[in-house]
């Protein structure tokens, strides 16, 4: 007889985030990743005692693979900030299902905008922003409230299927927006 393969906490959360990449976040069930899995339920449920630890986790692996996504080439890039909102547009274009899990849900419910800023994850963005721009920490956190809702806006377009995607309409947007930051 074969031995058991034994499911991971691991394998259930990179078979959920798969789960929601392909067929979105409303198709995620015990029962969807348990037959992603060849398994039933029960390993899946041993691992996780709710559903809504499942999402949890699989919100931190997709938050963690949106950060990668556009923090890639950040180093090397000529324009650091216009790569990082460049990267932002593009990951709602081509990760639909992951960009509206990560912010078309009720997870930001009850944060006001500026909040976002004060988040201390943010602070490697805040400070290249400072230093393109030149600003003070207070001015920047406005700044930088501009340049997400821009480009968070832009995103949602795409994600949500109102617009394709154009690399060179996205930097000339961008570009205005940097200009309009500097002014």
């Amino acid at each position: 007889m074969a031995p058991k393969v034994k499911i991971t906490r691991e394998m259930i959360v990179n078979a959920a985030l798969e789960i929601i990449r392909e067929n979105g976040y409303a198709s995620l069930s015990a029962r969807t990743i348990a037959d992603r899995l060849n398994c039933s339920t029960q390993p899946v449920l041993y691992q996780f005692k709710t559903m809504e630890e499942i999402r949890e986790a699989v919100y931190g692996a997709a938050d963690e693979l949106h950060t990668k996504y556009i923090m890639a080439g950040i180093e090397t890039a000529e324009d650091p900030f216009l790569s990082i909102g460049l990267s932002y547009i593009r990951f709602g274009h081509e990760e639909r299902n992951l960009f509206r899990f990560l912010f078309q849900s009720d997870r930001f419910a009850g944060m006001n905008l500026l909040s976002i800023t004060d988040d201390p994850e943010m602070e490697p963005l805040l400070a290249l922003a400072r230093r393109e721009l030149g600003c003070g920490a207070d001015e920047i956190r406005e700044k930088f409230t501009v340049f997400v809702v821009a480009v968070h806006g832009y995103a949602s377009l795409l994600a949500n299927n109102t617009l394709e995607y154009d690399e060179t309409q996205s930097v000339r947007i961008l570009e205005m927006i940097f200009d309009g930051m500097k002014g």
